[in-house]
Order: structure tokens, then C-alpha cells, then sequence
């Protein structure tokens, strides 16, 4: 089988650290988050969380691509939380996740370069200790056999599919989601196990 083709990775829970820097308070909240709705509602959590707070600053990146970002600096000097934060996401090679990092003013200015600092900091300690999950394509096909393949083929798709369903007509038809990197593996057992008479064909990517 080949290497598995990671598109991206995510969060598989939430992750917050603290650090404390001439006596402010910043704690990155990291949690993954599945669109921008979703992005603006664990904000307003975090909000809720951490009352008073002087700054609410944060970045999310969604999708395959990491395209669809956004940053916000709530009121700190501009480019100085929003885009570090982002910066650290895209280290971690992270998308589908929001880091929120909460301030609480300790009545020391820092400057803009240790300002920035301190939110990139932060944001490192919170996803370097997160744990990690792959996020891998899937590609949807169709099979299609016989009946006296049926239990051939069933028992292909039970170690390859993600999950799949079957219709039953003049011959049988399985609708499966099968990893795009294990797809070569799984035409050459479906063959072996049929000896080649039952065949699929691609339908989409998922």
C-alpha cells in the first residue's frame, strides 16, 4: 500500500496553555472547529469563560488548503496576535482550528515585537501539546457482482471501506467509501477474491 496521503491535520479536542509575561496573562485556547460559524461560537465561549479579559485575540484556518482564514487582534497594536497566532497554525500544518488567546493586562506595555512574541508563544505551547489527527481523502465507488460473489465481496469492503451499503437487484450493488490511498490495494484483492468478475467504478471524492 502507499504512504497515506494526508491532506491536512486537525485537533481531536480542545487544548489550552497559560503563560504569564511582565505580569499579563495569556491563554491560548485551541479547539477544532468546523466552519466559521462554528469558529465564532467557540469564540464567544471562550469569551464567556475568561470574563474581564483585556483582549480576545485569535485566527482560525479552514479547509484542505488553509484558504479560508481569518484573524483578529481586538484592539493590540496591528499584526501583532492575530497574524502570529495564524503563523503558528500554519507551522503546525493545522487547518479546520481556532486559537483563541485571552489577555489579561498586567500594566507592563511590551512592545510590539514581544508582544508578538508572547502570542506565538502561547499559541505554541497550547498546540504543541494537542494532540493531532490526519485528516486523509476519501473517494466514493460503486461495485457491482453477483450474487455467488456477494460474500467475497463483502468481506473486501469490510477491511477497506470506511463504510458502504448494498442494493439488491438483477446483480448487486455496493456503495463504499474507500481511503484514496488504499484504493489500488483494494482493486487488486477484489479481483483476486472474484477472480475478476466483480468490478467497481469511481463516483466522487469525499
Amino acid at each position: 500500500m502507499s504512504e497515506t496521503r494526508v491532506l491536512y491535520y486537525t485537533l481531536s479536542g480542545e487544548s489550552r496553555q497559560e503563560i504569564v509575561i511582565n505580569g499579563s496573562r495569556f491563554i491560548a485556547t485551541a479547539v477544532p472547529v468546523a466552519s466559521k460559524e462554528d469558529a465564532l461560537i467557540h469564540l464567544e465561549r471562550v469569551r464567556q469563560l475568561f470574563p474581564g479579559a483585556t483582549h480576545y485575540c485569535y485566527a482560525y484556518r479552514l479547509g484542505a488548503d488553509g484558504l479560508d482564514f481569518r484573524t483578529w487582534d481586538d484592539g493590540e497594536p496591528k499584526g501583532s496576535a492575530g497574524k502570529p497566532i495564524l503563523f503558528v497554525i500554519q507551522k503546525y500544518r493545522l487547518s479546520d482550528v481556532l486559537v483563541v488567546v485571552t489577555r489579561y493586562f498586567g500594566g507592563t506595555k511590551l512592545g510590539l515585537a514581544r508582544l508578538a512574541r508572547a502570542y506565538a508563544h502561547a499559541t505554541e505551547m497550547a498546540l504543541s501539546g494537542a494532540e493531532r489527527v490526519a485528516v486523509v481523502r476519501y473517494v466514493r465507488v460503486r461495485v457491482f457482482c453477483g450474487y455467488p460473489d456477494v460474500d467475497a465481496v463483502v468481506r473486501i469492503l469490510d477491511r477497506h471501506a470506511l463504510d458502504f451499503d448494498a442494493e439488491y437487484r438483477d446483480a448487486v450493488e455496493f456503495s463504499a467509501r474507500i481511503r484514496e490511498d488504499a484504493l489500488e490495494h483494494f482493486a487488486r484483492d477484489l479481483a483476486d477474491a472474484t477472480n475478476a468478475r466483480a468490478g467497481f467504478v469511481l463516483l466522487e471524492q469525499s
